[in-house]
């Protein structure tokens, strides 16, 4: 992956500015979203560490990295630790736009936003079992095998619990139908605390993602699509539970 040119500095730092003190998390996304969709920076590419865009916005690294990782929810950027946070590629023309309305929408619309999420969640899953090709279901399979060794580190069982939906959202090759997927997952990621709480509920989630990996290497749009609605109905009440 190219690392992001250093005589390029300057131009990030003008393409990005200071943000005024105290300016919330969800205006330092925007700002970071504008610079990422803008076709100015390479897919792939490695971007500066969060000191460096911290510093260029003016605001605490805590801010520029729940920015990244809302980001990183919505699959424009891909955080690897150890490593550096890197493009994944170009967004639709509806995703900036989407996520400008959504960041403003506040936790009142949460139950409303759970809705559309199962809805969509499940027609991807549905989508998926009919195109998914052997190196997605080898993806899937390598998630589920990670979220089953990460029941108790909670963190690393997320990740790989959203490694999971970026293969299906990928395999279901409806770049406008995953783009919906990724700012509805991001406003629950920013308003509402993760799903999985403890290693109970993780088990349960693990045998609920089985249940789709299940459907989907068996190329069932039906069975797929029943495991996510089952999937998603207990993930929904524990984020409401919340």
């Amino acid at each position: 992956m190219p690392a992001f040119p250093g005589d390029a500095v300057d131009d990030i730092s003008a393409a990005l500015g200071a943000l005024p003190s105290g300016t919330p998390v969800s205006e330092v996304a925007r700002r970071l979203l504008d610079l990422f969709t803008g076709g100015s920076i390479a897919a792939g590419t490695r971007l500066p560490p969060e000191r460096q865009l911290a510093t260029t916005l003016g605001v605490g690294r805590s801010a520029v990295r729940e920015a990244l990782a809302a980001l990183e929810i919505l699959g424009i950027v891909d955080v690897r630790p150890g490593s550096g946070t890197y493009l994944r590629g170009a967004a639709s023309e509806l995703l900036p736009q989407t996520l400008r309305w959504g960041l403003l929408i506040g936790e009142r619309n949460t139950a409303q936003l759970l809705e559309l999420r199962e809805g969509l969640e499940i027609f991807v899953a549905r989508l998926a079992a009919a195109r998914a090709d052997a190196a997605i279901i080898a993806r899937l399979e390598k998630s589920v095998a990670k979220m089953r060794v990460s029941i108790d580190d909670l963190t690393a069982f997320a990740r790989a619990d959203l490694d999971f939906h970026h293969a299906l959202a990928e395999a279901a090759g409806n770049e406008t139908l995953t783009d919906h997927v990724h700012v509805v997952r991001s406003l629950l990621q920013v308003y509402a605390d993760r799903a999985v709480h403890d290693p109970a509920h993780a088990e349960q989630a693990v045998a609920e993602h089985s249940a789709v990996l299940d459907a989907v290497r068996a190329g069932d749009p039906d069975a797929a699509a029943s495991a996510m609605a089952i999937h998603m109905a207990t993930a929904t009440t524990r984020l409401l539970d919340a």
